[in-house]
Protein backbone atom coordinates (compact mmCIF):
# COMPACT_ATOMS: atom_id res chain seq x y z
CA UNK A 1 0.00 0.00 0.00
CA UNK A 2 1.04 3.34 -0.99
CA UNK A 3 1.88 5.75 2.09
CA UNK A 4 0.05 9.50 2.17
CA UNK A 5 2.85 11.35 1.35
CA UNK A 6 3.88 9.68 -1.58
CA UNK A 7 1.40 11.63 -4.37
CA UNK A 8 3.15 14.46 -2.83
CA UNK A 9 6.74 13.20 -3.46
CA UNK A 10 5.71 12.14 -6.44
CA UNK A 11 4.56 16.33 -7.30
CA UNK A 12 7.28 17.56 -6.08
CA UNK A 13 9.80 14.97 -8.03
CA UNK A 14 7.49 16.09 -11.06
CA UNK A 15 7.86 19.98 -10.59
CA UNK A 16 11.42 19.75 -10.16
CA UNK A 17 12.47 17.74 -13.67
CA UNK A 18 13.44 20.68 -15.66
CA UNK A 19 15.44 21.79 -13.11
CA UNK A 20 17.19 18.90 -12.53
CA UNK A 21 17.31 18.18 -16.22
CA UNK A 22 19.16 21.26 -16.62
CA UNK A 23 21.42 20.56 -13.92
CA UNK A 24 22.37 17.63 -15.32
CA UNK A 25 22.99 19.26 -18.68
CA UNK A 26 24.85 21.96 -17.71
CA UNK A 27 27.18 19.14 -16.20
CA UNK A 28 27.46 17.55 -19.04
CA UNK A 29 28.04 20.06 -21.49
CA UNK A 30 30.35 21.47 -19.56
CA UNK A 31 32.47 18.50 -19.17
CA UNK A 32 32.07 16.53 -22.63
CA UNK A 33 30.73 19.57 -25.15
CA UNK A 34 27.88 20.07 -27.01
CA UNK A 35 28.38 17.43 -29.72
CA UNK A 36 29.33 14.82 -27.36
CA UNK A 37 26.49 14.79 -24.79
CA UNK A 38 23.80 12.91 -25.49
CA UNK A 39 20.05 13.17 -24.32
CA UNK A 40 20.28 9.74 -23.02
CA UNK A 41 22.95 10.65 -20.86
CA UNK A 42 21.60 13.82 -19.45
CA UNK A 43 18.70 11.74 -18.96
CA UNK A 44 20.27 9.11 -16.72
CA UNK A 45 21.74 11.49 -15.16
CA UNK A 46 18.49 13.40 -14.10
CA UNK A 47 17.24 9.84 -13.43
CA UNK A 48 14.33 9.77 -15.83
CA UNK A 49 13.84 7.96 -19.16
CA UNK A 50 14.71 9.54 -22.24
CA UNK A 51 11.12 9.77 -23.74
CA UNK A 52 10.50 11.93 -20.27
CA UNK A 53 13.05 14.43 -21.09
CA UNK A 54 11.31 15.27 -24.25
CA UNK A 55 7.97 15.81 -22.73
CA UNK A 56 10.43 19.01 -21.03
CA UNK A 57 12.68 19.83 -23.68
CA UNK A 58 11.99 19.05 -27.66
CA UNK A 59 15.71 19.09 -28.41
CA UNK A 60 18.98 19.30 -27.32
CA UNK A 61 19.45 22.63 -29.05
CA UNK A 62 16.50 23.53 -26.96
CA UNK A 63 17.62 22.39 -23.96
CA UNK A 64 21.23 23.98 -24.47
CA UNK A 65 19.46 27.32 -24.69
CA UNK A 66 16.84 26.41 -21.68
CA UNK A 67 20.36 25.99 -19.71
CA UNK A 68 21.24 29.52 -20.72
CA UNK A 69 18.42 31.13 -19.56
CA UNK A 70 17.92 29.27 -16.33
CA UNK A 71 21.85 29.48 -15.28
CA UNK A 72 23.15 32.34 -17.11
CA UNK A 73 20.93 34.74 -17.85
CA UNK A 74 18.99 35.25 -14.43
CA UNK A 75 23.03 36.20 -12.97
CA UNK A 76 22.73 39.15 -15.49
CA UNK A 77 19.59 40.13 -14.55
CA UNK A 78 20.29 40.03 -10.32
CA UNK A 79 23.28 42.35 -12.23
CA UNK A 80 21.27 44.66 -14.09
CA UNK A 81 19.16 45.01 -11.01
CA UNK A 82 22.14 45.90 -8.76
CA UNK A 83 23.04 48.68 -10.85
CA UNK A 84 20.11 50.63 -11.44
CA UNK A 85 20.26 50.82 -7.38
CA UNK A 86 23.35 51.99 -6.83
CA UNK A 87 24.67 55.03 -5.61
CA UNK A 88 29.04 55.71 -5.85
CA UNK A 89 31.74 54.94 -6.66
CA UNK A 90 31.97 53.17 -10.61
CA UNK A 91 35.11 51.94 -9.86
CA UNK A 92 34.11 50.52 -7.08
CA UNK A 93 30.82 48.89 -9.04
CA UNK A 94 33.89 47.78 -11.52
CA UNK A 95 35.40 45.73 -9.42
CA UNK A 96 32.51 43.87 -7.26
CA UNK A 97 31.00 42.90 -10.69
CA UNK A 98 34.29 41.32 -11.65
CA UNK A 99 34.64 39.54 -8.43
CA UNK A 100 31.03 38.31 -7.90
CA UNK A 101 31.16 37.19 -11.33
CA UNK A 102 34.00 35.31 -10.92
CA UNK A 103 32.36 33.68 -7.79
CA UNK A 104 29.40 32.93 -10.07
CA UNK A 105 30.90 31.25 -12.24
CA UNK A 106 32.80 28.90 -9.69
CA UNK A 107 30.00 28.32 -7.26
CA UNK A 108 27.12 27.66 -10.00
CA UNK A 109 29.33 25.32 -12.42
CA UNK A 110 29.15 27.84 -15.02
CA UNK A 111 33.11 28.11 -15.54
CA UNK A 112 33.33 26.06 -18.16
CA UNK A 113 30.56 27.78 -20.27
CA UNK A 114 32.98 30.26 -21.95
CA UNK A 115 35.03 27.06 -23.09
CA UNK A 116 31.87 25.72 -24.39
CA UNK A 117 31.15 28.22 -26.45
CA UNK A 118 34.05 29.04 -27.96
CA UNK A 119 34.71 25.42 -28.72
CA UNK A 120 31.10 24.77 -30.65
CA UNK A 121 30.60 27.87 -31.98
CA UNK A 122 32.34 27.05 -35.67
CA UNK A 123 29.64 23.90 -35.52
CA UNK A 124 26.72 25.26 -34.08
CA UNK A 125 26.32 28.63 -35.37
CA UNK A 126 23.13 29.10 -33.94
CA UNK A 127 23.64 28.07 -30.37
CA UNK A 128 26.49 31.13 -30.53
CA UNK A 129 24.66 33.65 -32.26
CA UNK A 130 21.78 32.51 -29.03
CA UNK A 131 24.62 32.89 -26.65
CA UNK A 132 26.16 36.93 -28.03
CA UNK A 133 22.32 37.88 -27.82
CA UNK A 134 21.23 36.81 -24.14
CA UNK A 135 24.87 36.74 -22.51
CA UNK A 136 27.62 38.49 -24.13
CA UNK A 137 25.51 41.44 -25.52
CA UNK A 138 23.63 42.05 -22.25
CA UNK A 139 27.04 42.15 -20.33
CA UNK A 140 28.60 44.27 -22.73
CA UNK A 141 26.33 46.34 -22.45
CA UNK A 142 25.91 45.82 -18.32
CA UNK A 143 29.87 47.03 -18.29
CA UNK A 144 29.58 49.86 -21.07
CA UNK A 145 26.27 51.43 -18.65
CA UNK A 146 28.89 51.56 -15.76
CA UNK A 147 31.71 53.16 -17.51
CA UNK A 148 29.51 55.51 -18.99
CA UNK A 149 28.31 55.95 -15.44
CA UNK A 150 32.21 56.72 -14.54
CA UNK A 151 32.35 59.15 -17.31
CA UNK A 152 29.27 60.94 -16.48
CA UNK A 153 30.69 61.21 -12.55
CA UNK A 154 34.29 62.66 -13.55
CA UNK A 155 35.78 59.77 -12.53
CA UNK A 156 36.76 58.34 -15.67
CA UNK A 157 38.25 59.97 -18.61
CA UNK A 158 35.94 60.09 -22.13
CA UNK A 159 35.73 56.85 -23.89
CA UNK A 160 34.06 54.90 -26.04
CA UNK A 161 32.35 52.60 -23.23
CA UNK A 162 31.87 49.66 -25.44
CA UNK A 163 35.57 49.56 -26.64
CA UNK A 164 36.28 50.14 -22.77
CA UNK A 165 33.60 46.81 -21.73
CA UNK A 166 35.48 44.27 -24.19
CA UNK A 167 38.63 45.76 -22.67
CA UNK A 168 37.57 44.78 -19.42
CA UNK A 169 35.90 41.39 -20.54
CA UNK A 170 38.20 40.15 -22.64
CA UNK A 171 40.79 38.97 -19.37
CA UNK A 172 38.29 37.51 -17.38
CA UNK A 173 36.68 35.34 -20.63
CA UNK A 174 40.57 34.13 -20.81
CA UNK A 175 41.20 33.32 -17.20
CA UNK A 176 37.67 31.16 -17.59
CA UNK A 177 38.66 29.08 -20.44
CA UNK A 178 42.39 29.02 -19.36
CA UNK A 179 41.34 27.61 -15.57
CA UNK A 180 39.17 25.05 -16.67
CA UNK A 181 41.56 23.86 -19.50
CA UNK A 182 45.44 24.44 -19.46
CA UNK A 183 46.03 25.50 -16.05
CA UNK A 184 45.92 22.57 -14.16
CA UNK A 185 48.79 21.26 -15.92
CA UNK A 186 50.66 24.59 -16.08
CA UNK A 187 50.56 26.83 -12.73
CA UNK A 188 47.88 24.40 -10.42
CA UNK A 189 48.67 26.86 -7.74
CA UNK A 190 48.04 30.19 -9.83
CA UNK A 191 46.06 32.63 -8.03
CA UNK A 192 43.35 33.65 -10.23
CA UNK A 193 42.29 35.71 -7.65
CA UNK A 194 45.42 38.29 -7.69
CA UNK A 195 45.49 37.76 -11.43
CA UNK A 196 41.59 39.75 -11.36
CA UNK A 197 42.66 41.71 -8.88
CA UNK A 198 45.71 43.36 -10.99
CA UNK A 199 43.48 43.30 -14.08
CA UNK A 200 40.76 45.32 -12.42
CA UNK A 201 43.61 47.65 -10.90
CA UNK A 202 45.48 47.94 -14.25
CA UNK A 203 42.06 48.62 -15.91
CA UNK A 204 40.73 51.53 -13.73
CA UNK A 205 44.57 53.23 -13.66
CA UNK A 206 43.82 53.90 -17.10
CA UNK A 207 40.42 54.92 -17.28
CA UNK A 208 41.09 57.59 -14.06
CA UNK A 209 40.03 60.97 -14.49
CA UNK A 210 43.16 62.72 -15.30
CA UNK A 211 45.47 60.04 -15.57
CA UNK A 212 48.65 61.04 -18.10
CA UNK A 213 48.39 57.96 -20.63
CA UNK A 214 50.95 59.55 -22.78
CA UNK A 215 54.28 58.23 -22.86
CA UNK A 216 57.56 59.81 -24.21
CA UNK A 217 59.21 58.72 -27.29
Amino acid sequence: MMSGSSPQRWHRRKDDRPAEIIDAALKLFTRKGYAATRLDEVAARAGISKGTLYLYFESKDALFKAVVQATVVPEIERAEHYIRGYRGSAGELVRKLVFQWWETLNDSGLRGMPKLIMAESGNFPELARFYVEHVTNRVRKLLASVIRLGVEQGEFRPCDPYIAARLLMAPIVFISIWSDSLLPYEEPDFDVRAFLDQHVEIFLHGLLSGTDATHEP
